[in-house]
């Protein structure tokens, strides 16, 4: 096909300002995805846009399985929807007060919250 590029599960974006290491979290415009390996600030990155991940997640968050769950940028964490959070997909197991990280679903699509 003429036009294919990529499957689009992981994209090549530039790295964000600070650069980004493995396994990290990052908004890039209105993509959100998870680092496949470390870069300097600019350099070509590859971010993986659906799939299963374990993520760090806010302290004091509660999510049930299905729960909607969104990205934190400023903490670098999953939490609850809300202002100023970007939408991110869902929690694929529970993840009570004082757990630190939780399962998240991808879903590969992103809009940031009001």
């Amino acid at each position: 096909m003429k036009t294919y590029i990529q499957t689009g599960d992981v994209i090549t974006v530039a790295a964000p300002a600070g650069g980004i290491a493995s396994g990290e979290g990052a908004i890039i415009g209105n993509i959100f995805g998870i680092a496949a390996f470390s870069a300097a600030v600019g350099d070509p990155l590859e971010l993986a846009t659906t799939g299963v991940y374990q993520l760090p997640k806010a302290t004091a968050a509660v999510l049930t399985v299905g729960a909607r769950v969104a990205w934190d940028n400023t903490a670098k964490n999953i939490n609850v929807p809300g202002t100023g959070r970007f939408p991110v997909g869902i929690a694929t197991e529970a993840a009570g007060n004082g757990i630190t990280s939780v399962a998240v679903r991808l879903d590969g699509i992103g809009t940031a919250a009001a």
